[in-house]
């Protein structure tokens, strides 16, 4: 699909965050982001929007970027506050290039949420073209939007990767997906030294239930997320606020830099269940 302009009409919500139908609606406001810019990219679904939805209940002005203009229009009267969508596609390089240009005020905090799902399979037949376009599809974009973001991040800005916790999790099948993931978690204590005060940090999610899983047939998908569930501390698999509740910390907590967190259940745990 062709991607229009970051220059494009945009899409607004400008509702009161915490009056809407979707996640900001059970949140009350703290207001303690009031005027606060952030952009979170890959924000038009799952836990970019989740955490569009946080921040903009706490009085952030919010722009999210997306590839599929009527899934962002969906998402902005979702998530309410002061709210903007921008069609973007994150692996497209001119036009991440041409977002920020057209940036008008420092970025206070930068979320990067865009997935990926190329890389995964048994490393003996693994495709490496397929794990090639997962490289594509989510470290490459991330290096970029950060390079082309720096020029206009607030001095005291905070970064926040999305990764996965595939970066350490032994499964069968999932050496490609540690790969990618766990290349962008290596390279998250250096660029907090290297790019200090500017904040860098990110959150790596387990099984986590949003439209990342929808190419599993439903009924496929109900068992595996059962059978997760049964063997998670927590007893079931994350939704996506569990995950925007994590990154809300990263971003408002002036003291954490450099660091990645885990947001699993526990699933990474020994349990003898």
């Amino acid at each position: 699909m062709a991607q229009s302009s970051a220059s494009s009409t945009d899409t607004r919500s400008t509702t009161t965050a915490g009056t809407g139908t979707g996640t900001t609606a059970a949140r009350p406001r703290s207001r303690s982001l009031d005027g606060r810019h952030v952009v979170v990219m890959g924000g038009s679904s799952g836990i970019g929007e989740a955490t569009a939805s946080v921040l903009a209940a706490d009085g952030a002005e919010v722009v999210v970027t997306g590839r599929d203009q009527a899934r962002l229009d969906a998402a902005v009267g979702r998530i309410g506050g002061t709210t903007t969508g921008r069609r973007v596609d994150g692996a497209d390089p001119a036009r991440v290039a041409e977002f920020f240009a057209a940036s008008t005020r420092p970025i206070d905090h930068l979320v990067l949420a865009l997935s990926g799902a190329s890389g995964s399979g048994p490393i003996a037949g693994l495709d490496l073209e397929q794990l090639a376009a997962g490289f594509d599809g989510k470290f490459w974009p991330f290096l970029r939007i950060l390079q082309a973001a720096l020029p206009h991040l607030a001095p005291d800005a905070s970064v926040t990767f999305v990764t996965a916790a595939s970066a350490r999790a032994a499964f069968p099948g999932t050496a490609g997906l540690a790969a990618i993931n766990g290349a962008l978690e290596a390279m998250v204590p250096p660029l907090a030294v290297e790019l200090a005060p500017i904040r860098v940090n990110a959150v790596s999610p387990g099984v986590v239930d949003t439209p990342w899983w929808n190419n599993v047939p439903a009924e496929q998908r109900t068992e595996l997320f059962a059978g997760i569930s049964a063997t998670t501390p927590v007893g079931r698999v994350g939704r996506a606020e569990d995950v925007a509740d994590v990154i809300r910390l990263l971003v408002g907590n002036g003291f954490m830099s450099g660091t990645v967190v885990e947001c699993t259940g526990g699933a990474n745990l020994a349990t003898g269940r």
